[in-house]
């Protein structure tokens, strides 16, 4: 039997409703040098996975030229910024949930493959931000997700084992990083299912 005393939420998708915004804002810039990711694409390879690993992905299937890999992620992370700005407001169920999370005694944590600048501010407009233990990004790791080190970096943060914290994901290649930490593991399709009587019912029974 596992005692949980930290919960690890990923962010887009879990916390904030971002997929659609990286994803549009990657087109936009790719869609400069007449360069696109189909929405089939995204979901079934792309999502979750940092900008860099998509641009080389791009590369290698549709021969985007690696001179402009910096130049397009630049415009890529300043079009999501204006769409954070423009999108982004708290979500009532989730400020709920980590409150009441809190006064339960639970660490709480955010590992993202976001940059930290996206992370912090998605986190800040979301009102959460104050709820965090601790906070990573891609810009804290070697090897981002599929990866497990974001996580396994986390647990280390909180001075914590795997079999003592939950991670909550949404897409393939977190769900893989997640699972190959060893933590346990809630699964969620929509933002909706990560509120707080679902997190502890699944809290609940990892201590049953």
């Amino acid at each position: 039997m596992s005692n949980i005393k930290a919960i690890i939420f990923d962010l887009d998708g879990v916390l904030v409703e971002a997929k659609d915004w990286h994803y549009e804002a990657l087109n936009q810039a790719l869609g400069l040098f007449g360069f696109t990711i189909s929405r089939s694409d995204h979901l079934v390879t792309y999502d979750g996975l940092p900008t860099s690993k998509k641009l080389n992905l791009l590369s290698e299937e549709q021969g985007l030229p690696k001179k402009l890999h910096e130049f397009i992620n630049l415009l890529k992370q300043k079009y999501t910024l204006e769409i954070i700005n423009t999108k982004c407001r708290p979500v009532f169920h989730h400020e709920y949930a980590l409150n009441n999370l809190k006064k339960d005694g639970f660490r709480l944590g955010c590992a993202s493959n976001s940059i930290g600048t996206s992370v912090e501010i998605m986190l800040e407009k979301s009102n959460l931000l104050d709820f965090m233990d601790v906070i990573l990004s891609t810009d804290d790791v070697e090897n981002p997700k599929p990866d497990p080190e974001i996580y396994i970096k986390s647990f280390e943060l909180l001075n914590l084992k795997p079999e003592n914290c939950l991670v909550i994901e949404d897409n393939v290649n977190g769900i893989k990083s997640a699972k190959s930490s060893k933590a346990h593991v809630m699964e969620i399709r929509e933002i909706e299912e990560v509120n707080y009587e679902n997190i502890k019912n699944h809290i609940k029974k990892i201590e049953s």
